[in-house]
């Protein structure tokens, strides 16, 4: 009797640490899946910000294309139309992508393969 209860106690104690190592799993593969890529992402957006300068084409999340005039400290001064010197002023943040010459691009991808 002493020995058939010392069997299950070792049981649910092996079925408690079956559970704690598929909890740590689960964890584990939601860091990889889903936080790991998107601080990669805020990395790259923080980065891309840091390094806009006059000159640059870009693009805002809004749709709206122009270039770079001027560059303050949270804000960007873009031309819109060139003939019309249309100008408007956005915050970093608002930009989604910076487009560079096809060459740079190229360039870039090679890098990254």
């Amino acid at each position: 009797m002493f020995e058939w209860s010392l069997l299950q106690a070792n049981a649910a104690g092996q079925a408690g640490m079956v559970q704690v190592g598929l909890l740590v799993l689960m964890v584990l593969v939601m860091y990889v899946l889903i936080i790991r890529p998107q601080q990669k992402r805020q990395k790259e957006l923080r980065r891309m910000m840091d390094n806009l300068k006059k000159g640059d084409k870009i693009i805002t999340i809004g749709g709206i294309h122009g270039q770079i005039e001027e560059v303050k400290e949270r804000t960007v001064i873009i031309r819109v139309d060139a003939q019309t010197n249309t100008r408007i002023e956005f915050v970093k943040s608002a930009i989604s992508e910076v487009k560079g010459d096809p060459k740079e691009q190229e360039a870039k991808s090679g890098e990254t393969k």
